[in-house]
């Protein structure tokens, strides 16, 4: 199932740099930044974002399997966009530590987190598909994959 849904990004034009489908959640692809006008025109072009030449996106596809959770997490240097680009998703979200009630997004939906918003995606019945850019709060300091302070994680990770 990952290797078609990177075919279909590859099919898209796009330059997967990196990738890894072996999260307990899922796993997820990482696009050339490069091509980030491309993948802002694919996936947000219902949003303004700005494209100056030394704004780094991060772009990213995040694929979640069915009956699964990301962390629930937030970041000290980047806000985050996300696109529901396939499939339904749970959504947690709040700006203190207390998880709230779960929302359901569909293929379509965008969905922002400001910095330090704590968030978490979850699997529902099928596999989801999220495009995902960073917006880096720190040019002098990007966040990377470090930059994840995690409060509760269903795989004991730290």
């Amino acid at each position: 199932m990952y290797s078609k849904i990177k075919e279909e990004i590859d099919t898209l034009g796009f330059n997967v740099v990196d990738y890894d489908f072996n999260r307990p959640w899922g796993g997820f692809l990482v696009i050339d930044e490069k091509q980030r006008s491309l993948f802002i025109s694919t996936f947000f072009n219902d949003i303004n974002i700005n494209l100056s030449k030394d704004t780094r996106l991060s772009p990213k596809i995040l694929i979640v399997d069915p009956n699964s959770r990301l962390s629930w997490q937030y970041h000290f240097r980047r806000k985050e966009i996300w696109k529901i680009y396939k499939g339904s998703v749970g959504v947690i979200r709040s700006k203190n530590d207390i998880e709230t009630k779960i929302n359901i997004h569909k293929s379509g939906d965008t969905i922002t987190f400001d910095i330090q918003e704590r968030h978490r995606l979850i699997g529902l019945k099928n596999i989801g598909i999220v495009a995902e850019i960073w917006q880096h709060t720190d040019i002098n300091n990007p966040s990377d994959e470090n930059d994840i302070v995690r409060l509760q994680d269903d795989y004991n990770r730290k």
